[in-house]
């Protein structure tokens, strides 16, 4: 005999059934996902860092979606907060400046683009990481996706460090961005492909995107398109030459500089 089933409940019976793609909360890191007990429990038990992941949404071209820092930032800060231990991660924080609207500046040219003003944003920030704060997690821990807002959000994590006088952290890890310029470009190099690496949706970027989200790369388009240049939202290098196994070099030597870091600070 055959019972219907809605929104996961077996009708004839109402016993919940359970989803396949069910996480257990207490294997979670994501703070969203967890209630105000298991957060007070949890920072009782030991987890004394939260991730502030900072993305963005703007133009990547016409290849990756405009979404492509909030996910990245996302996905990444769970793996560090895993390796690290008693870590959780705060929600993405998907709007940044991304330049001026009147007249239209830098990736605000374009459209998909959301742009707040610098106040906006690290009022935003500051505003979380005291939350967070007077909640009891000790290390406030901020990575960023986007090189656009650095100056602020390593002006805000000074600042709090200094406002919280040893009672807490404000740390901005720096190395978690800087690997990308650095040694994966080097990596990239070395195989040849020192041509292909840009500044902004070029082979590094698009590889990294399918090493964390394939779906988010418009992969048989951009492998059919002809070299795609500034006019159409990418700055430099070449992206179609990239693939997820070259993006999971960059994605792993981004979460090892990130928890090397964390480690150092200790």
């Amino acid at each position: 005999m055959e019972f219907a089933r809605v929104s996961g409940l077996c009708v004839a019976c109402c016993v919940a059934v359970p989803s396949a793609k069910a996480q257990p909360v207490d294997n979670d890191v994501e703070f969203a996902r967890l209630t105000w007990t298991e957060v007070a429990a949890a920072v009782r038990a030991g987890t004394d860092t939260i991730i502030i992941p900072i993305g963005g949404t703007e133009q990547s071209g016409p290849y990756i979606a405009v979404g492509k820092h909030n996910v990245r930032a996302q996905v990444l800060a769970a793996r560090i907060a895993r390796e690290l231990g008693h870590t959780l991660v705060a929600p993405v924080v998907a709007y940044v400046p991304e330049g001026g609207t009147n007249p239209r500046t830098s990736h605000m040219r374009f459209p998909g683009t959301i742009s707040i003003p610098p106040a906006a944003f690290t009022g935003l920030l500051e505003g979380a990481a005291e939350s967070f704060h007077v909640q009891g997690f000790r290390r406030i821990v901020f990575i960023a996706d986007h090189g656009g807002y650095l100056s602020y959000v390593k002006a805000v994590a000074t600042h709090l460090d200094h406002e919280w006088r040893g009672a807490g952290r404000a740390i901005y890890v720096a190395p978690y961005y800087d690997v990308i310029a650095t040694r994966y470009a080097d990596a990239l190099r070395a195989q040849g492909l020192g041509a292909d690496v840009g500044k902004h949706a070029d082979l590094s970027d698009t590889a990294l995107m399918l090493a964390v989200d394939p779906g988010m790369v418009r992969e048989t388009a951009l492998k059919a398109a002809p070299l795609p240049g500034a006019s159409a939202g990418v700055y430099g290098g070449d992206p179609r030459p990239a693939t997820a196994a070259l993006g999971r070099i960059g994605v792993d030597m981004q979460v090892q500089a990130a928890v090397d870091a964390l480690r150092r600070e200790h």
